[in-house]
């Protein structure tokens, strides 16, 4: 028996090809990837009042609250001599990123139960799909970073050359737990009310409203197993250079966790998704 994939070549059916072709099948789909992603973007600002405002409005507000509070009130210290608004917004970048990517792509799949119940494809290009409206509300709210930088004098060094990299790590950093959470959801329906508390509390335990060095340094390694710590330290690192250098024992050890949480989520989506159409 025989149908036929996106790019029109026989697709023969036959036990355990999924398994053994998935990653080519995943690429092969890459057409409906860009779909669902479109509709992402369709249904996130069709029908607002204030539409892609709000992704200024969100993080130019938390930027204000986290300055006033940790800034101007518990008088914690800046990243050198950096305005603290600057360092507050180069650490909420990333972690809005990160939140975006996590929120979205958990509920994509029961969110798509009338399709995954219908035809065959990869069930992992719905999640990935949702990368595409969460990267646009990340280039809006980098232009506010500019901005900001451009107010306050600033011009950062070669250094930000590098800032897509650390995008790319945030990305990998939410991917991971947000594909394991997205296959125990279709499960666990009332799982999706605990991502956004999780949310919530890695926002204040990261270091967006602070510096990672007023942590004390015997905490830092420890520190680090949290994959936003190096993540966000990588973003101002680009942003504000010498100013904000690196810790790189704590760099590395966020980047095996990413590394760690990417490879564990597939392999839990992986060994999850044949199921989804049953019980979805």
């Amino acid at each position: 028996m025989s149908t036929f994939d996106p790019d029109n070549r026989p697709l023969i059916l036959e036990a355990g090809r999924a398994d053994h072709q998935y990653w080519i099948d995943l690429w092969r789909y890459r057409e409906l990837f860009f779909i669902l992603a479109w509709r992402d973007v369709a249904v996130r600002y069709k029908q607002t009042v204030i539409g892609v405002v709000w992704a200024f409005v969100r993080p130019f507000m938390t930027m204000v609250v986290f300055t006033v509070v940790f800034g101007s009130l518990a008088k914690l210290p800046s990243e050198g001599s950096a305005p603290y608004a600057v360092m507050v917004f180069a650490g909420l970048l990333p972690w809005t990123l990160f939140g975006s990517v996590l929120s979205e792509a958990s509920i994509s799949v029961i969110g798509s139960a009338n399709l995954i119940t219908k035809v065959y494809f990869p069930r992992l290009v719905v999640p990935l799909s949702t990368v595409v409206v969460a990267l646009i509300d990340f280039l809006v709210s980098l232009a506010i970073l500019a901005g900001l930088m451009l107010w306050y004098g600033l011009v950062p060094g070669w250094q930000i050359l590098l800032l897509p990299v650390f995008v790319l790590l945030a990305l990998m950093a939410a991917i991971g737990p947000a594909i394991w959470a997205a296959s125990l959801i279709v499960k666990y329906r009332d799982f999706r009310f605990i991502i956004p508390f999780v949310t919530q509390i890695g926002l204040y335990v990261s270091p967006v409203g602070f510096s990672s060095k007023v942590v004390p340094e015997h905490w830092q390694m420890l520190y680090s197993i949290n994959p936003m710590v190096g993540v966000i330290d990588g973003f101002r690192w680009c942003i504000l250079g010498g100013d904000s250098p690196i810790y790189w024992p704590g760099f590395l050890v966020s980047l095996v966790v990413i590394a760690v949480m990417l490879v564990w989520g597939a392999h839990a989506f992986r060994r999850s998704e044949r199921a989804f159409a049953d019980i979805i």
